[in-house]
């Protein structure tokens, strides 16, 4: 396979339709459909299926076109690494995280290496930690801010300073927000909408859950989510009460919403992490080295 005919094919895909594709690609579209045609033999498989007036993907297309975006990213971002090799240091640094306040450490970073390095480019990609360790073991991250509890073996790592604290947001008119601070109890018999955090699989090694104890089996989740602002939206239309870290939600005076802390105190630390043994460019280099002196 030839990166040039995965990006051919990934347009078809994009466009849902040949003509379409071979105007953006400008090529002949006899050229195109040549090209993915070659492209099915190779593989052996049939990757697209020509309608009338539309172009689907079978089931084995929608697999290349996922590997497809992986690969050819990578190939873009390799490229990048390699042009940016020079006297004046420059290129892109691909950072993922979860929501988190501490994000502000990494934006601090940032902010210093813009006056020195200007050519410094910098991808922002925000998803659970799974989705960051996922990039993060593809190769498609540099760097990533998880969120504990997760497993760390597979990275080096730099702790940040502050820790998270969980809580809930709600309503300012459910009875819950007459309270300072929320109790197992308080928990007990309301929906709740619960980050993928609060997982089992993350807990009996960090002891994430060791505050549920085990009145967690009895929680009514009604919903889950990864990211909060649409647990927010959900809260607000009295979905539930949602269970979630602090400054990441709307609880200004306008929000309608309020942020209660658990009781006992229930906090999560954080980790800017990358892989093992990693090649860096010089950006990520200039970057981790600014942030050793700031964090250690």
């Amino acid at each position: 396979m030839e990166i040039r005919v995965l990006k051919y094919f990934l347009a078809a895909a994009r466009e849902g339709s040949i003509t379409k594709a071979a105007n953006s690609l400008h090529l002949t579209q006899p050229t195109l459909t040549r090209q993915l045609q070659d492209l099915e033999r190779e593989l052996k498989q049939k990757l697209l299926i020509r309608g009338k007036h539309q172009l689907t993907l079978t089931a084995e297309g929608l697999l290349l076109r996922k590997r497809a975006q992986e690969i050819v990213e990578m190939v873009e971002k390799t490229e990048a690494e390699f042009l940016s090799i020079s006297d004046a240091i420059s290129g892109d640094i691909y950072i993922g995280s979860g929501e988190t306040d501490s994000m502000k450490y990494i934006a601090a970073v940032i902010k210093e290496l813009q006056q020195e390095y200007p050519d410094i480019k910098y991808h922002i990609y925000s998803g659970n930690a799974e989705d960051v360790m996922e990039k993060l073991d593809r190769g498609l991250l540099d760097f990533g801010v998880l969120i504990q509890p997760v497993d760390l073996s597979k990275y080096d790592n730099i702790a940040l300073p502050e820790k998270d604290v969980w809580g809930i947001i709600t309503r300012k008119d459910n009875p819950l927000a007459l309270k300072e601070k929320i109790t197992m109890q308080d928990l007990i018999n309301i929906p709740l909408l619960a980050s993928r955090q609060m997982s089992p699989k993350y807990s009996k090694e960090s002891g994430f859950l060791d505050w549920f104890g085990d009145e967690f089996e009895k929680l009514n989740i009604t919903a889950t989510y990864n990211l909060v602002y649409n647990a927010a939206v959900m809260v607000k239309a009295g979905v539930g009460t949602a269970i979630t870290l602090d400054k990441l939600a709307d609880t200004s005076e306008e929000s309608g919403l309020c942020f209660r802390p658990l009781y006992p105190k229930l906090e999560s630390g954080l980790d800017i992490v990358w892989k093992k043994n990693q090649a860096f460019s010089p950006a990520a280099k200039v970057f981790l080295n600014h942030l050793q002196k700031k964090l250690q």
